[in-house]
């Protein structure tokens, strides 16, 4: 049996979420349970094996650093299969067996189920519904379950951090998340393009379905802005493009920044 650990990652905003999430892994049973609390605040006492808290840099919540901590306690304390799950998603019934098998067969690979995004209402301690719910977001391949379908090079850039998964081995040898991004936005892009780089596959995973709850969102993320830009900079110095260009554009149409060669930035208030 694969020792599995879930690596997840939250703040209080999300503490109810994050909730919902213990008690699904819980209900899954033989899963131990890494949180990194990226609050300000002190962790809550919860039912998970490991607390870590990284609390915000001066630019906001660290995520980037969280995830490697946490990934580095799993593998600590005996992990063989690393599941990272953000706190807003529960795991659908067959996550982890999907994921294991992958890992069994594809374990050099980093592996990325489909994500269906909840509408409000969904009971999400209820697995009927979640499995009645299942409707993966269409922008990313969502192999039939027991698939598994190697992502091109072209398909790295949909790689998204709220549900992956990789062996304890993998992650010894893989390209870290950079920790110099602080807020929202460019972090996990940047880790996939870096392992692009580094030649490490990519796959899809059909049937290791995470359910997103639902919660309030805007789109832009105005809340997000100065991050936006802060961090899509970061990528841009590195990766010689920006990451995050349908939200730029919609900031530009609303008059909040602008071009300026091959760079964004605020125009004044």
């Amino acid at each position: 049996m694969t020792r599995t650990t879930v690596v997840t990652l939250s703040s209080t905003p999300r503490l109810g979420h994050l909730r919902n999430q213990v008690n699904a892994v819980r209900e899954l049973g033989g899963v131990d349970i890494v949180l990194v609390w990226v609050g300000e605040d002190a962790p809550p006492a919860l039912d998970v094996d490991h607390t870590l808290h990284i609390p915000p840099g001066p630019h906001g919540l660290r995520l980037a650093a969280a995830r490697n901590a946490g990934a580095d306690r799993a593998v600590h304390a005996g992990a063989e299969l690393v599941i990272f799950l953000d706190a807003d998603c529960v795991p659908g019934p067959e996550l982890v067996d999907r994921y294991t098998r992958a890992a069994a067969e594809n374990n050099d690979a980093v592996l990325c189920g489909p994500v269906t995004y909840l509408a409000s209402g969904v009971d999400v301690s209820d697995a009927a519904q979640l499995v009645a719910a299942t409707n993966p977001h269409p922008a990313r391949p969502a192999p039939a379950p027991g698939q598994v379908v190697a992502a091109s090079a072209a398909q790295y850039p949909l790689f998204w951090s709220l549900s992956f998964a990789l062996t304890a081995r993998t992650w010894a040898g893989l390209p870290r998340f950079d920790e110099g991004y602080e807020g929202y936005g460019g972090e996990d892009t940047d880790f996939a393009f870096a392992l692009r780089d580094a030649g490490t596959p990519l796959a899809w995973v059909g049937g290791a379905h995470a359910y997103h709850q639902h919660h309030l969102t805007s789109s832009p993320p105005w809340q997000h802005l100065d991050d936006i830009l802060r961090n899509g900079r970061r990528f841009a110095n590195r990766w010689g493009h920006w990451p995050m260009t349908g939200w730029l554009e919609a900031f530009e149409r609303a008059g909040a920044v602008r071009r300026d060669g091959d760079d964004w930035i605020r125009t004044p208030a």
